[in-house]
């Protein structure tokens, strides 16, 4: 099996987990890269233990790998989505980070289920990806990086003013949101920003995207299902002559008025499951449902 490793350093826990994880590479063997800059890390922090691996730098050296294993949190596990993008290669995230509702095997669990992996007793859990098109792309999204697995964000940039969001589906007029943005999530995002601006949750496995204004003024403006087989186009006015647009974690500024263009991708992303850290387990662990004494 051909492995590869991504990940960002956490003083307080990186070292434990990647003791784990190398002890579990040494009973099974794999043929194993590392993400360059990650890897530079580990040498200088001598987390290797004298081993050496090679490195990898970009998307197009991960063909032929069977697996991508993260190590931090949910945006970590959102930047080794642009490694993958349509190379069908599964992500199994290993939590360094805080909350981590992709990022699921914990620091605790890495002995028992990371062998998993090479038992093949996983499942892989398919997720929906967005993107984004519009005219004149600027050089950052023009490499193919045009696309989020959690969410597609338009929000104001250098005004405390709100901006004019003109929201079509399909071509037709749905709302002009008044407000500090507006974000589309994917199911897979519907737990990140959108949640925490009142968005539902939506399982893994919905056919949906969830519209949710940030902050609206019109009140009455509440998040939207909608069926994923909508092209969305967004248009934004503003007291000034830029807003800015986020793919997951990428920001890029864009001028007034560019219709923005959203729909779903052509491929995507298939994260790891294991039997124990199924996304029913992780709604209850993460958001603490059930915890209460009448329980």
């Amino acid at each position: 099996m051909k492995i590869a490793v991504y990940g960002q350093y956490y003083k307080d826990n990186t070292e434990e987990i990647i003791d784990k994880v190398l002890a579990v590479f040494d009973n099974y063997n794999p043929e194993v890269a590392i993400e360059s800059n990650f890897y530079n890390v580990l040498t200088e922090k001598e987390l290797l233990d004298g081993r050496s691996y090679p490195v990898f730098t970009d998307h197009d050296e991960l063909n032929g790998f069977d697996m991508l294993i993260c190590i931090g949190g949910d945006g970590t596990m959102l930047r080794a989505a642009t490694y993958v993008r349509d190379k069908n290669i599964p992500l199994v995230g290993i939590n360094a980070g805080r909350l981590g509702f992709l990022a699921t095997v914990q620091q605790e669990n890495i002995e028992h289920l990371l062998p998993l992996i090479f038992e093949n007793k996983y499942t892989l859990s398919s997720r929906t990806l967005l993107s984004l098109d519009y005219d004149s792309k600027t050089d950052s999204l023009s490499d193919g990086l045009n696309f989020a697995l959690n969410e597609v964000t338009v929000s104001r940039k250098d005004t405390t003013s709100m901006i004019t969001i003109e929201t079509k589906l399909n071509g037709e007029y749905l709302n002009s949101y008044w407000a500090d943005g507006l974000i589309i999530s994917t199911p897979t995002g519907s737990t990140g920003y959108s949640l925490s601006c009142g968005g539902p949750v939506l399982m893994p496995e919905v056919g949906g995207f969830v519209i949710t204004p940030i902050a609206p003024h019109n009140l009455n403006a509440r998040p939207l299902v909608i069926p994923d087989n909508t092209e969305i186009e967004l248009k934004v006015s503003s007291r000034e002559e830029q807003h800015l647009v986020s793919l997951d974690s990428r920001i890029i500024s864009m001028d007034v008025e560019t219709p923005l263009r959203i729909k779903k991708t052509g491929f995507k992303i298939n994260l790891v499951e294991f039997p124990e850290e199924k996304f029913t387990d992780t709604l209850r662990k993460k958001l603490l449902w059930g915890e209460d004494k009448r329980n």
